[in-house]
């Protein structure tokens, strides 16, 4: 008997739908890259790569789990895994039976300041982003041991307090929940009553997927304008999706990318040294062509929320600073040092914006807007600024 054709857009409309009755996203394009994500999750074998979905908050009571729970009575075998080990996730993905949806609550007890490093778990959360990803184990007894390949690929949700190590984080569709207002209200979520509901929209999105798997395989979506790199290896299976369904669902999936792209770049920091290079082109050196060592130190330190006045205990100093800036190099591929700058009454170390230009191109987000009168008052302080570093440093002397 043939199967009668499911109308993807409909179903993603029902998924979503269930999503909205108990759980609060902060953002109207959360539910929509929530509602992909749970239907990719059925086709990861028409895909590359597969990003994680991370709920993260930075207190408890703000649903992540609750959103981890809808999660899992809508996507294939789904595994919790709190605190499980990765040789036990690495095993459970070559399952003859099936690969795994690996739901990880509280992850930050694996990843948060108080858990170690815990490299292994991150190398199968890395290694299983790709399809080619795997893990190498010796398996074996005593010396009669032999390298086995255990492959990594598998779909991941995780929730928990904080942050992701950045490897993570640029793999993963960030979702930054928060505790419910007094006006917003979901229904209860009952697992005797509701996991049901959920399991048959699960079985009628794995008869969809058996039913548009060959072409999602061929398509190559397109992405939206300013999406490159690794947000559009993360987008790229949930716009397959989105544009498989069809209806308004491509339209509304790409606009969700670029929102949730554009949330996480302002959210994302990066490395220690990029916020450096960062703060040094957007607050230091902003329309200044040159500047005394102590002085961008003085400039660096009195950032608002900037780590710099407090490295460990201690303000950075020029060491740490000469020391941050020798890993880039300039334009003529040297490392970044400080340099002689002449001021009106003596010679002092300091550093040029031509030198940290090819470091801000590579490795910086798009710079912050500024007004013409803002970059003409930043470029007249260069003297005052030169006169402040010559006291700073007669008085440090």
């Amino acid at each position: 008997m043939t199967q009668q054709p499911i109308d993807g857009a409909a179903l993603l409309a029902e998924v979503e739908a269930f999503h909205r009755r108990f759980n609060v996203f902060p953002r109207e394009a959360a539910y929509v890259a929530v509602a992909l994500w749970d239907a990719h999750a059925h086709l990861l074998d028409a895909f590359d790569s597969t990003p994680r979905l991370a709920f993260l908050s930075p207190e408890p009571g703000s649903g992540k789990s609750r959103a981890l729970e809808v999660v899992e009575t809508l996507v294939p075998r789904p595994m919790l895994a709190v605190n499980a080990r990765a040789a036990a996730l690495f095993r459970s993905v070559s399952d003859p039976a099936g690969r795994p949806t690996i739901l990880f609550d509280e992850i930050d007890t694996v990843f948060g300041p108080k858990a170690g490093d815990n490299e292994e778990l991150r190398g199968f959360l890395n290694a299983g982003h790709r399809r080619s990803g795997v893990t190498y184990r010796c398996v074996g007894d005593g010396g009669n041991q032999t390298v086995v390949e255990f492959p990594s690929y598998t779909a991941v949700a995780v929730a928990g307090l904080g942050g992701l190590p950045d490897t993570i984080t640029t793999r993963s569709v960030i979702i930054r929940m928060r505790r419910r207002a007094r006006n917003e209200h979901v229904e209860p979520f009952r697992a005797r009553l509701h996991e049901a509901e959920g399991n048959q929209l699960r079985d009628r999105l794995a008869q969809w997927a058996d039913q548009v798997r060959e072409d999602i395989s061929g398509r190559w979506p397109q992405m939206p304008e300013g999406v490159t790199d690794r947000p559009a290896d993360v987008w790229e299976p949930l716009l397959s999706v989105a544009d498989a369904a069809g209806g308004d669902w491509p339209e509304r999936a790409r606009a969700a990318c670029v929102e949730l792209v554009n949330a996480a770049r302002a959210d994302d920091k990066g490395s220690i040294g990029i916020r450096l290079l960062t703060d040094l082109r957007d607050h230091v050196l902003a329309g200044i062509d040159r500047m005394p060592t102590v002085a961008v130190l003085d400039r660096l330190c009195a950032l608002d929320e900037a780590p710099w006045a407090d490295m460990s205990g201690r303000p950075l100093d020029s060491r740490g600073l000469a020391k941050m800036l020798g890993e880039y190099m300039t334009i003529d591929n040297a490392p970044v040092k400080a340099r002689n700058i002449k001021t009106a009454g003596s010679v002092l170390k300091g550093y040029y914006a031509a030198d940290l230009q090819d470091a801000w191109d590579r490795y910086c987000p798009p710079p912050l807007q500024k007004s013409a009168t803002s970059a003409t008052s930043a470029t007249a302080q260069v003297s005052g600024l030169e006169k402040v570093a010559e006291d700073l440093f007669t008085s440090a002397t």
